[in-house]
């Protein structure tokens, strides 16, 4: 798969809330870095990650945006509520080996009812 393509994929493990289809996307060694928190190392850690997520909050995401450059893709995204983000996806071998995500975590905490 080219880059698009597998974010793509995430995109559609990511709206199922299937945290194995998505650790399946990541090589063994990949780092996936939310930066509001820290880096998190490895394949299961990262499905460990999804795991939690997906039991604490319902979340969609809607691409916006989708675009290649060599061993990139870069998604701008939506949720239905409002929340808006990116994330960066170098993609080596057909497998993700470093994402990056921004979003605002305030906005997506008061969604929650949250601001802790």
């Amino acid at each position: 798969m080219t880059p698009k393509e597998l974010v793509q994929a995430w995109v559609d493990a990511f709206n199922r809330a299937d945290a194995n289809a998505l650790a399946a996307l990541y090589a063994p060694d990949a780092v996936n870095h939310q930066v509001m928190f820290e880096p998190v190392s490895g394949r299961d850690a990262i499905r460990a990650m999804f795991l939690r997520e997906f039991a604490a909050t319902e979340m969609i995401c809607i691409p916006e945006n989708l675009f290649e450059d060599g061993e990139w893709a870069i998604l701008e995204w939506r949720d239905p509520k409002g929340l808006r983000g990116c994330g960066f996806f170098r993609v080596i071998g057909g497998l993700i080996l470093f994402q990056r995500g921004y979003w605002d975590r305030l906005s997506f905490m008061e969604q929650q009812g949250s601001r802790t």
